[in-house]
């Protein structure tokens, strides 16, 4: 099995950053990740981070930055995850929630920690931490 790269989104918000809640029935179903998906054949991290937040989130004016961090898991089926995230600033959209999340906030980042993290996403939380 081919090992799965997905991106992410670190999305600020003045002394805050948004943070996903995977809706119940979907992968890692109540855990909490930063918004983001898996990178298609042909696609850049950019251009695949544009896409997953227009399918999203409904953002549509996006600017990708700055790599923050990367992080592992295991999926379901046993294929390794990849987690690389990405800073992300927005233009005039707002984040709508989708299918995918069960609810969207925005959080400080030294209150990250006591969020229940999927396991990829929890080595971006702790580089937030420590540059925050």
């Amino acid at each position: 099995m081919n090992d799965v790269r997905v991106v992410g989104a670190v999305i600020g918000r003045g002394a805050t950053v948004l943070a996903c809640r995977r809706a119940r029935g979907k992968a890692n179903g109540g855990q909490w990740e930063f918004p983001g998906g898996k990178v298609e054949a042909g696609e850049s991290d950019a251009e695949a981070l544009a896409r997953e937040l227009t399918e999203e989130l409904g953002l549509t004016d996006v600017s990708v930055g700055g790599l923050v961090g990367e992080g592992r898991s295991v999926s379901d089926d046993g294929r390794a995850i990849h987690l690389v995230c990405y800073r992300v600033a927005l233009g005039s959209d707002r984040p709508q929630r989708g299918a995918d999340h069960a609810e969207l906030r925005w959080v400080g980042v030294a209150d990250l920690g006591a969020l229940d993290w999927s396991v990829a996403d929890r080595p971006i939380v702790r580089a937030l931490a420590t540059a925050g």
